[in-house]
């Protein structure tokens, strides 16, 4: 999350953080503006708010909590339980795997539908990531508030 808001701050923009108390890490990121830094306790309460706001997910490599938020929009999405909004994947090096895995495995004995292939993109550079939003807000003609 710390480049996201380390962009956001050097261009001017609102830096929001969803924060989390965890024994290895204790403080939020410099690059969050002030007044809009939200520290939870629970794992699921950030998520609520995560998805819930969300307008676009920009999702880079990481550890198990990237995962389980990533999949979590996808599960979300795919349920019909949230709108619809662009998840993009930074680094075909580090996702592709899991996601050939996926489709070799989960797509291959329908536990998926080739539908849900389409609710994500793997791309490998910042503006490869902002232009699949962009596309996808002028293909809905809906506007992002940012």
């Amino acid at each position: 999350m710390e480049a996201a808001n380390r962009g956001a701050h050097l261009v001017g923009g609102k830096s929001v953080g969803l924060n989390i108390e965890l024994p290895f890490e204790q403080f939020h990121n410099s690059y969050i503006d002030r007044d809009k830094i939200l520290t939870f306790n629970y794992f699921f309460v950030r998520k609520v708010m995560f998805m819930k706001y969300s307008q676009g997910y920009i999702v880079m490599p990481g550890g198990f909590g990237t995962m389980d938020e990533l999949f979590e929009a996808i599960t979300l999405i795919q349920t019909g339980k949230i709108a619809r909004f662009p998840i993009v994947l930074v680094g075909s090096e580090y996702w592709g795997g899991l996601f050939e895995w996926i489709e070799k495995t989960m797509l291959a004995n329908a536990y998926i539908s080739p539908e849900d292939l389409k609710l994500y993109r793997i791309v490998d550079t910042a503006e490869e990531a902002a232009g699949h939003i962009f596309r996808f807000y002028d293909k809905y003609l809906l506007k992002p508030n940012f």
